[in-house]
């Protein structure tokens, strides 16, 4: 009976989740890690904390595990990755992210937003390139390039000086002179030449405002007070927190430095003045103390409940050529041409077909193949003059680029006339998580001469 018990908890375990960031300090959870791991427990989620320090990924049997630790067996069809923060620290730990993305895991976020969120200067040219309005910034490249610098984001003080990767107020300077300003460049590079530093106009104002960003909505926002005798603001630095009600202008410019980033969860911290509202940056791993404080809600449990439809999850997709070679069990490799306007069928060359008996006999190219008839299926073919014709559908297995993907729907169709003889559905595209760069061929597969379709 235990094990009946135990089978039926197994198969309706919604999905599983992976929590990639590193061990505080005192070698412990970090909050927000273990938060969403106390959140996953009270909805049925498998969760468990891959710390990158002693991180192992094995992508053949599917597996992730610590050092000393039991194996966590994952599948990309069920499997999600919230990455925190800290992993941006060092490319070794931002490696273990680009391997969940090759495995096909969803990831919350990409490494590329969160390379991009991590980097202010590559921050604030995204910005600029999608007109989300940011204080003027510059990058400090050298002593010699100082003035160069300055002039850029107007020489009047006080200045931002920020070293180019930093989290929590943590590396972010108020500058109040030219004099201050050289001492602490000098006192900076001294201690490490090779720190990337930024300046940035200083708006003045007495609390910045953080939002919450899930999908293409927000999803929560408060306003964090300038703590007494500092100017900044972050909850992490005991700043007070109390909810915020954003302006439609607000939500806007909030999604539009959202998009700009390609997030999929992230934090948005803004500053106004008189006149305007001035994005500051994109965090890609928000904290949730202090809004979950200012708010009074259970966000993690809601951020989980999100994932729990899998149309909101995220796949980076692998890049692939227009044509690439697939293998279709028993027909052998074609070329199949993945034309991202088909959102109907896949379709497949056939001389001539015959159905008898709920099978589908057909020859293409010389040779006969016999099939299970799914159905038959009905549309427009032509864009002027358009005729409707009746088809069967079948379903073939399909092998494309190391990977087997069973039960995939073909259209018979003759295709003589046609350049291509195989097309692949935007379907099979979600499904293989692919993106399609239609001034390239033959990416990730060779073409070879002796193919049976082309």
């Amino acid at each position: 009976m235990e094990a009946f018990k135990s089978f039926l908890t197994e198969e309706t375990k919604p999905y599983k989740l992976i929590i990639v960031s590193t061990r505080s300090p005192k070698k412990r959870m970090f909050h927000t890690t273990q938060r969403l791991i106390d959140e996953s427990k009270s909805r049925n989620i498998d969760a468990y904390a891959l710390f990158a320090e002693s991180a192992n990924i094995d992508s053949i049997n599917g597996e992730v595990w610590n050092s000393g630790e039991d194996k966590f067996s994952i599948d990309p069809n069920n499997t999600i990755a919230i990455i925190r923060g800290s992993v941006a620290q060092k490319d070794a730990y931002m490696n273990l992210v680009s391997q969940l993305e090759k495995m096909g895991v969803a990831v919350v976020n990409s490494r590329e937003t969160i390379g991009m969120c991590a980097d202010k200067y590559r921050t604030s040219l995204r910005f600029a390139e999608k007109d989300v309005a940011t204080p003027k910034t510059s990058l400090l490249q050298s002593i010699e390039t100082l003035q160069d610098t300055l002039d850029t984001v107007e020489e009047t003080y006080p200045l931002i000086l920020k070293t180019l990767r930093g989290s929590k107020g943590i590396g972010v300077i108020f500058i109040e002179s030219r004099r201050q300003l050289d001492s602490i460049i000098q006192l900076l590079w001294k201690q490490d030449e090779n720190t990337e530093l930024l300046l940035q106009t200083y708006i003045k104002s007495d609390h910045d405002v953080r939002v919450l960003v899930l999908g293409d909505k927000i999803f929560a926002s408060m306003r964090r007070d300038v703590l007494k005798g500092d100017f900044r603001s972050n909850a992490s630095l005991g700043a007070k927190v109390k909810e915020y009600k954003l302006s439609k202008e607000e939500k806007k410019l909030c999604l539009n430095a959202h998009k700009s980033v390609n997030g999929v969860y992230t934090a948005v911290d803004f500053i106004k003045n008189d006149k305007n509202i001035f994005v500051l940056e994109v965090n890609s791993s928000p904290g949730t103390s202090g809004i979950e404080e200012a708010t009074g809600r259970n966000l993690m449990g809601e951020l989980l409940d999100y994932f729990m439809d899998r149309d909101n999850w995220r796949y980076v997709g692998n890049e692939i050529g227009r044509f690439e070679r697939i293998q279709i069990d028993g027909v052998g490799n074609v070329v199949a041409n993945f034309d991202t306007g088909n959102s109907s069928r896949c379709i497949i060359h056939a001389d001539e077909y015959e159905v008898k008996n709920k099978q589908v006999i057909w020859k293409s190219f010389g040779k006969t193949y016999k099939n299970k008839l799914l159905k038959m299926t009905k549309w427009e073919r032509g864009a002027l003059n358009a005729e409707v014709i009746e088809r069967p559908i079948i379903l073939l297995d399909v092998t494309f680029n190391g990977s087997l993907y069973t039960n995939v729907k073909f259209a018979l169709d003759d295709r003589t006339e046609k350049t291509t003889k195989c097309l692949i559905n935007q379907d099979f595209m979600k499904r293989a998580k692919v993106l399609i760069n239609p001034s390239r061929k033959f990416i990730v597969t060779e073409f070879y001469s002796d193919f049976n379709i082309f």
